[in-house]
């Protein structure tokens, strides 16, 4: 069975994010012997004057695969967000097992939907009631669930969000085989920024720290021309930064 799991807000301006929380969060789940976790993705939501966020309004999801009940999940998971949630958040969470595909599609026009309009708790906790999905608060005003609920959606869509972290292969300056890169577990696709394949043979230059994005439910490394010899060059720290799907 798989879980999707989402948590939002909680962190303040003097703490580390949310992404450390989930993290953690993970760590202990694999160590209790629950589940694999996948790699945690982040997801950014729309910043306006009206949506009240830390930093950057981002939610982070992860993916347990597991036997073990979603209600032990949800409990552990709400008392680890009271435990360890900053003062002043609003922590959120949503837990989703595998679902139907009427219950996707509505998930994800939420989350696509929370990218470009002000949404409300109400809007949220109205979808979860009607699509039986488990979405709770965990302190403050309780507004993460907005974030926690559409960062499911956005997962679910694809398309959307970075992997947290980052890894390195090879040294920077290196001109690597294209077999090489592939073969790093958090690479599961390369791509161009405009999703477009690039020949199987071409090397790879590695132009700093690597990070991967969500592309079409993928794990996939951005990569652009450069130039002679066929050589594909990683995106820098900035282009990373700024792309948008």
């Amino acid at each position: 069975m798989k879980l999707f799991i989402c948590m939002d807000d909680t962190d303040n301006l003097q703490t580390q994010g949310t992404g450390w929380l989930v993290e953690g969060a993970c760590r202990e789940m694999r160590s209790m012997g629950w589940a694999e976790m996948s790699r945690i993705s982040r997801h950014q939501l729309l910043v306006h004057s009206d949506i009240p966020y830390t930093s950057h309004n981002s939610a982070m999801v992860c993916v347990a695969s597991t036997e073990v009940s979603p209600d032990k999940f949800i409990e552990f998971l709400g008392s680890y967000l009271e435990k360890h949630s900053a003062e002043g958040s609003d922590p959120g969470l949503c837990v989703v097992p595998e679902p139907d595909a009427q219950t996707q599609e509505e998930l994800i026009a939420f989350g696509l939907r929370a990218k470009r309009e002000v949404l409300t708790k109400e809007h949220a906790y109205a979808l979860a009631r009607r699509l039986r999905v488990h979405l709770s608060e965990h302190g403050g005003t309780g507004g993460g669930i907005i974030g926690a609920l559409a960062g499911i959606g956005l997962y679910l869509e694809g398309n959307d969000g970075r992997y947290r972290g980052w890894f390195s292969i090879g040294e920077q300056g290196d001109v690597l085989p294209q077999a090489a890169v592939r073969s790093h577990d958090a690479v599961e696709d390369i791509r161009t920024p405009q999703g477009a394949h690039i020949p199987i043979d071409a090397p790879i230059y590695i132009a700093g720290p690597l990070k991967t994005v969500r592309m079409n439910g993928l794990s996939t490394l951005l990569v652009r021309e450069a130039g002679a010899n066929n050589v594909y060059s990683t995106l820098s720290l900035e282009a990373i930064k700024q792309y948008r799907p």
